[in-house]
């Protein structure tokens, strides 16, 4: 067993928070449209954009290097904005152990908030903790909710 992280982060939307998880929920393929410099392709593997149990594959740049990325969706919810990724093959899961990221939009004080959390065990505190991920998602974030808002 690993050692245990949780990464998050919180940015305030300016775009209409249905977009954020209507874009990740059921149109992931526009992201690479959206933000091509952070995110080349996302490619259907199996069943239906938006729905629990579908695989998908992501193809990404962080830092200059390419990465993939092949995640099963593992919940959505409608009404709370939600939607959780879990990866099963490609970079990351090469390194770390039981990667999943959750996607939640929420409101507080009538500011509309994308959150982004990510979670995964290292193997040894040798490992880096995924703080170079983390702020990738927040530029794909801040991309998607300037193209919505432009």
């Amino acid at each position: 067993m690993g050692l245990k992280s949780v990464l998050s982060a919180k940015i305030e939307m300016k775009a209409n928070k249905n977009v954020f998880h209507d874009i990740f929920t059921n149109k992931s393929h526009h992201v690479s449209t959206i933000s091509p410099l952070h995110v080349q392709g996302c490619e259907l593997l199996e069943g239906v954009f938006g729905t629990v149990g579908s695989k998908i594959c992501w193809t990404y740049t962080v830092e200059g290097e390419k990465k993939i990325s092949k995640q099963v969706v593992e919940a959505i919810d409608h009404e709370t904005k939600m939607l959780t990724l879990k990866e099963f093959e490609g970079d990351l899961v090469n390194i770390y152990d039981n990667f999943k990221s959750t996607l939640h939009i929420e409101t507080k004080y009538e500011i509309d908030l994308i959150s982004w959390t990510i979670e995964y065990e290292r193997p040894n505190e040798n490992v880096p903790e995924l703080v170079n991920l983390l702020d990738f998602i927040i530029g794909v974030a801040k991309a998607i909710d300037d193209h919505h808002v432009n």
